[in-house]
């Protein structure tokens, strides 16, 4: 495979500052690493070269529904909960972290965090709440 040496008036593919992605380009000054200055096809901008950008790779990850990852989150804990260990829920109730609560709407829950004065957040079947607490 040999590579056949560039100079002043061809073509050649880089990264435009005006047009702020790859474009074709004239090259108008050659140094001795390479282009120096070049020639923009799209927008005819003399400005110094500048290699071509890699394109962006597209998300391939998928935007996670907080409501489906906390149902995943309960379906993975709830076998090693105890829910005999469970105290009753109430307002005026104290809690900490990883207690187990049992809502009569809710059913049982796993306090995750304190959220503030008098707040908990507990994970639920149905997903996360925030519980009112003294």
């Amino acid at each position: 495979m040999s590579e056949t040496a560039l100079s002043p008036g061809d073509p050649i593919e880089g990264r435009c500052t005006k047009c702020r992605k790859n474009t074709s380009h004239t090259i108008i000054i050659m140094g001795t690493e390479g282009p120096e200055k070049v020639q923009c096809g799209t927008c005819d901008r003399q400005h110094k070269y500048r290699p071509p950008t890699a394109p962006r790779k597209p998300a391939t990850r998928k935007p996670v529904d907080p409501r489906i990852a906390e149902r995943k989150e309960w379906e993975e804990l709830r076998p090693s909960l105890d829910s005999a260990a469970a105290r009753d829920y109430s307002m005026d109730g104290e809690y900490r972290v990883n207690n187990l609560i049992n809502h009569p709407l809710f059913g049982l829950g796993l306090v995750q965090r304190i959220a503030g004065a008098r707040k908990v957040d507990v994970l639920f079947e149905d997903g996360r709440k925030t519980m009112r607490c003294k």
